[in-house]
């Protein structure tokens, strides 16, 4: 493993699609925001019909809304940029998508994305970057840790979580990856180093090998734990790229090492 400390660079963009995403019943989430008319049929709810508030969520708006200092980096996981060429096409799911970093960055390479979050105001300002980048996004508010809402399975070829603590919810995103999906999965770890950009909890961060020890029923085609750049301050990030597949015998992406 590597433990240097150095920002990535990214690859250029290109245009996307809209994709859809679904809830237990055949009914889709709630919350939902959309860009165009075509975005708004796909959906059988209206905004707001969820009865209660959470706590996360209010948390989530006040950040959003109210924080001058709290900032989410606008390019996407490094190792998905790297890697974007062997991933498999289609649709895509960005996980706790915060502004939107990812799902913009899917969209702009021909995906059809759907992300979620928890915060209304988080996603406002994802609709304002989309729209700006000219892409299109299928947004949902919604709170994943409710059991209500189940993903669709066997649904997404590419499923992207970025420094957002789910192991509990990894059993449901790897049942919604489609057979050769890929997740790419970025999070805070718990370091002795100095960190300047992370939680400042470590009950919000990953231990050594947790995330990988969650994902060994997929294929690894990736694991790191390291140093670097996060937004202009050094974080302890753990990097997993896993693929819905099985074998003794499989076929590896061939990279070029850019890093």
């Amino acid at each position: 493993m590597s433990t240097a400390c150095k920002p990535e660079n990214l690859p250029n963009l290109r245009d996307g699609k809209p994709g859809r995403l679904q809830r237990g019943g055949g009914h889709s989430v709630i919350d939902k925001a959309s860009h165009t008319e075509q975005h708004a049929a796909s959906f059988n709810t209206t905004p707001h019909e969820r009865p209660h508030v959470t706590d996360d969520r209010e948390h989530w708006n006040r950040k959003y809304s109210g924080d001058d200092e709290f900032n989410l980096p606008e390019d996407p996981i490094p190792e998905l940029a790297r890697r974007i060429d062997t991933l498999p096409e289609g649709r895509a799911l960005d996980v706790a998508t915060g502004t939107g970093r990812n799902a913009i960055y899917l969209a702009e390479r021909g995906y059809s994305v759907e992300a979620v979050d928890i915060s209304d105001e988080a996603l406002k300002r994802a609709r304002r970057r989309a729209n700006k980048r000219e892409v299109d996004v299928n947004w949902h508010r919604v709170d994943l840790t409710d059991p209500e809402y189940d993903l669709e399975t066997d649904a997404y070829d590419v499923i992207t979580v970025s420094f957002f603590a789910a192991l509990d919810l990894l059993p449901t995103l790897k049942e919604a990856l489609a057979p050769g999906g890929v997740l790419v999965y970025d999070h805070h770890l718990r370091s002795s180093d100095p960190i300047e950009i992370g939680p400042s909890n470590d009950r919000h961060c990953y231990r050594s090998n947790d995330l990988l020890r969650a994902c060994l029923d997929l294929t690894v085609l990736a694991y790191e734990e390291r140093c670097r750049e996060v937004n202009g301050g050094t974080a302890a990030v753990a990097t997993l790229v896993a693929r819905n597949s099985t074998g003794g015998a499989q076929s590896y992406p061939n990279l070029q090492d850019t890093r």
